[in-house]
Order: structure tokens, then C-alpha cells, then sequence
């Protein structure tokens, strides 16, 4: 049996988990690389996944604490719009990516691990992406660091 390596989860594993809202508090932070965010707009943010279905797999969350699609007010609805859009120019600016999957779970039984603050998805696709490593093994393989990921985005967020 062949053994993969993912000493990046181990902080995450390790780390105490409080009771606050991720989303709420990285953007209040100081600290963008740190905490991967790659652009910031005016009532929402682009951050990088922590636990990638793909390279470049994109968040973009408002900064505002709302937990429903529907109570988001006009302008930050159409900021979350505007940044996916930008998001999307950015991965195919810098990863060329062949397609996209765009979507939201809302509410815990859809699949939200943060239930109660929106957030929207953005995962880079690419012919072959999927091979046998998930399907057997239950394992996926990102072939490069969030770091040089972040890199990579966070100029391409400021070239377009």
C-alpha cells in the first residue's frame, strides 16, 4: 500500500476549533497571505479553500455575518456576482482551467460546513482531473501548495 502525505491537515486536526465564525474572523484579521485571501471587494472577499476539492478552489463569502441567501441586501448580492466573475477571469488568467463547478450548500443538511454565514464555492476543473485515487482510495492529490496557489491568484486579482 502506497502512503500519501498530508502534513498540511495536521494543523488543522491539532488546532483548537472555537465557537466563532471563520468567516467573520479572518477578514478581520491583518494578516490576507495568512489567512488566504486573495482579493477583497467591497461587501464580500475571495479566499482560497484551506481544504481544496482542487487547486485554486475559491470561496467568496460577504463580510457581513448572514446565514441565508435571501437576507443578503441588493449590493452585496451583487458584489458576491461580481466577484465570482472576477474569480473566474483570475483562475483562467493564471491555471487555465478547462471548466468550472460554481455552486452553494446552504444549511447543514446540504452540505454546509459553515451553515450560518453564505458563502459560495468556486473549484477549477480539468479534463482528467479525476482519476482512480478517488475513487479507490478515497484520496484526492492538490499537485501544488496553497501558498504558491495564493501566489499565483493574488496576482492574477490584480492584473484584470
Amino acid at each position: 500500500m502506497e502512503r500519501m502525505f498530508t502534513p498540511w491537515r495536521m494543523a488543522y486536526i491539532a488546532a483548537p476549533h472555537g465557537r466563532g465564525c471563520i468567516l467573520c474572523e479572518k477578514p478581520a484579521q491583518d494578516d490576507d497571505r495568512g489567512n488566504l485571501i486573495v482579493y477583497r471587494g467591497r461587501h464580500c472577499y475571495v479566499l482560497l479553500n484551506l481544504y481544496p476539492y482542487n487547486n485554486g478552489h475559491l470561496m467568496i463569502a460577504p463580510y457581513a455575518h448572514i446565514g441565508n441567501l435571501e437576507d443578503l441586501p441588493p449590493e452585496t448580492a451583487a458584489d458576491l456576482m461580481h466577484l465570482t466573475q472576477k474569480s473566474l477571469r483570475a483562475l483562467k488568467c493564471c491555471m487555465s482551467p478547462h471548466g468550472f463547478n460554481i455552486g452553494m450548500n446552504l444549511g447543514r443538511v446540504a452540505g454546509a460546513g459553515i451553515a450560518d454565514h453564505v458563502h459560495l464555492h468556486i473549484v477549477p476543473r480539468w479534463q482528467g482531473d479525476t482519476n482512480f485515487m478517488p475513487v479507490i482510495a478515497g484520496t484526492k492529490l492538490i499537485p501544488e501548495l496553497l501558498e504558491e496557489t495564493y501566489d499565483k491568484l493574488h496576482r492574477a486579482f490584480q492584473e484584470i
